[in-house]
């Protein structure tokens, strides 16, 4: 008898299925993409640039730590204070500093090159939360953050992962939501001045039933960070229903 051939679940849809469940408000946009760790599956929903406010924190210390690496070197005490404030507790003065120290867009898109992040583009000047990214990119991120081939060193990857899993209390919401067990995310919020409306985003890994997920969740266009809020977390918790079947 000929070997039968399990048919391949098509993840996308089972997404897409998900998402056609969350209640995005008026206006609102919202884009998902999640990656089950063990058996390298992964789904997309939508892939539309938005802004990253904070959670391009994590870009701008993986570039950093890529660039200490190339120069054979480790962090210093106040590059190591500047991303424990930037990560833990979402601080926008040790991002600058640390944005000024990487070379600001230049020198986050050469890092994002080797990264494999290819819709992703560093913000002018200063604006660093104004970078564009997509949810894919961000999936792409995380795997070098979480996963074992990476331009980062173990000990690189290491040292994102403990301070992801440390945000500060009040942080803990976004993508942590879909978690059963354990979890390490970045979020970021952003009200845009020309629109009064709220870009809400959230990245990280999380454990569900044993398994751990890498999601993805950015979303802009509502009309309050707790709406915003909401919506990211039934995002993710959508995402990871994709995978439902184990």
């Amino acid at each position: 008898m000929e070997p039968v051939t399990e048919p391949a679940v098509d993840r996308d849809a089972l997404l897409s299925a998900a998402m056609a469940r969350v209640a995005v408000p008026s206006g609102a946009k919202v884009s998902a993409a999640v990656l089950a760790v063990g058996s390298g599956e992964s789904a997309e929903y939508g892939d539309a640039a938005f802004d990253t406010a904070s959670i391009v924190k994590v870009d701008i210390l993986a570039a950093l730590l890529l660039q200490a690496q190339d120069a054979g070197r480790r962090l210093t005490a106040t590059e190591k204070a500047y991303a424990a404030q930037m990560i833990e507790n979402s601080d926008n003065a040790s991002a600058t500093a640390l944005w000024h120290t990487i070379g600001r867009a230049a020198g986050l898109d050469a890092a994002n090159e080797r990264f494999g992040l290819a819709g992703t583009v560093g913000g002018e000047g200063e604006l660093w939360g104004l970078t564009q990214t997509t949810a894919v990119d961000q999936l792409a991120l995380l795997k070098q953050v979480f996963g074992e081939e990476s331009e980062l060193s173990a000990a690189s990857r290491a040292y994102v992962r403990g301070l992801m899993g440390a945000v500060r209390a009040d942080q803990r919401w976004g993508v942590s939501a879909a978690a059963g067990g354990s979890w390490a995310l970045k979020n970021g919020w952003l009200p845009r001045s020309t629109t009064g409306l709220w870009d809400v985003n959230s990245i990280g890994r999380v454990s569900v039933d044993g398994t751990d997920y890498l999601v993805a969740v950015l979303s802009n266009g509502t009309v309050s960070r707790e709406r915003g809020i909401s919506l990211v977390e039934a995002a993710a918790r959508a995402a990871v229903s994709a995978f439902g079947d184990g």
